[in-house]
């Protein structure tokens, strides 16, 4: 007896979008004969149509093409302050603009793993994806890939780049350690965040500058990974006959860290060693000695990155950025004149 035939699935927009390499929202430009369509992506497209006879029909093309207002919102794996408290206020911001938001988070936060993301969301229907970006090669994959629907960064850098919205970092680190060298600091340490995190390129940069517009000399930073314990390890390697008077941690947490190093090695905090750290947690008031710190203005981000995503979804061919929202400085108990 021969065996009956498997039945062939007809083929769907995401088998056309996979075959051509492109999002299905552009399959969809495609079929609508949408001007914003690149000639060879049609080309490749059509093709895929083609090989795999594709037909829509007119519900699938309705699916496919109505507003859901609906936002992808891709997040670190990581349960780290800044980008924690990104995600929420933005999914705030969107639920004031009457949008849902889809969130997708990995603890795979390497480059390979944003395609999947993205398509996960994609397959969702949403109308554009906001990335909040903890590794600048994330970003590098995700903006190398055609996905049909804008993606809005929010990533420090050193220029202003469109669809990206920041907290000013450079700027932030250089107030952090101006307020060193106006108390009179002249060996400032810095434990920066991982090497390849735009923040942490960002606030590195800044101490770097300010320091030798006080013809001061930077020392190789060291790199941390945002956590108490990788200040902690920091503190205790620092050598006693070559101790900073001053020391600009990347993240509020590594300055945790430090300190607690400082006092187990019999150190006092501000007398022998100042501590100044960035992003001002709600337990920064809180240490002993209380920190002094930068303040973020979370709230406003998530605000201006919401409007970003309005601008992306009406306006396609608009270029334009945010300009860096100012951080503040939060003065307490942890910085002080070095000792005579």
């Amino acid at each position: 007896m021969t065996p009956s035939k498997k039945p062939v699935r007809p083929a769907n927009i995401f088998d056309v979008a996979r075959l051509a390499g492109v999002s299905h929202q552009t399959v969809s430009r495609v079929l609508n004969d949408s001007p914003q369509v690149r000639p060879a992506t049609r080309q490749r497209v059509e093709q895929a149509i083609t090989q795999l006879r594709y037909s829509p029909s007119p519900a699938a093309r309705a699916l496919v093409t109505r507003r859901t207002r609906m936002i992808g919102l891709i997040t670190p794996g990581s349960a780290d302050f800044g980008p924690n408290s990104i995600a929420l206020h933005f999914s705030d911001a969107a639920r004031d603009a009457r949008y849902g938001v889809l969130s997708v988070s990995s603890v795979d936060a390497g480059a390979a793993s944003i395609r999947p993301s993205i398509e996960s969301l994609l397959s969702q229907r949403v109308e554009a994806i906001v990335l909040i970006v903890a590794d600048i090669n994330v970003l590098n994959a995700a903006r190398s890939h055609d996905v049909g629907v804008p993606i809005i960064a929010v990533a420090a850098g050193a220029r202003l780049r469109p669809m990206t919205i920041s907290i000013d970092q450079y700027r932030g680190a250089r107030t952090a350690t101006r307020h060193l060298v106006e108390l009179g600091h002249r060996q400032i340490a810095h434990l920066a965040g991982p090497p390849s995190a735009p923040d942490a390129i960002e606030r590195c940069r800044g101490w770097r500058d300010e320091l030798a517009s006080a013809d001061l000399v930077a020392q190789e930073p060291v790199y941390g990974d945002w956590s108490a314990a990788s200040g902690y390890q920091f503190g205790q390697s620092l050598r006693a006959d070559a101790m900073p008077s001053a020391i600009f941690a990347g993240n509020d947490q590594m300055a945790l860290g430090i300190i607690a190093a400082l006092k187990a090695r019999g150190l006092r905090v501000p007398q022998d060693v100042s501590v100044i750290g960035f992003d001002d947690i709600p337990e920064a008031a809180f240490y002993d000695p209380p920190l002094t710190t930068l303040n973020q203005d979370f709230a406003t981000l998530g605000e201006l990155t919401m409007q970003q995503v309005l601008i992306a979804i009406e306006e396609p061919t608009s270029t334009t950025g945010a300009t860096p929202i100012p951080t503040r400085l939060v003065v307490r108990g942890s910085t002080a004149p070095p000792r005579k």
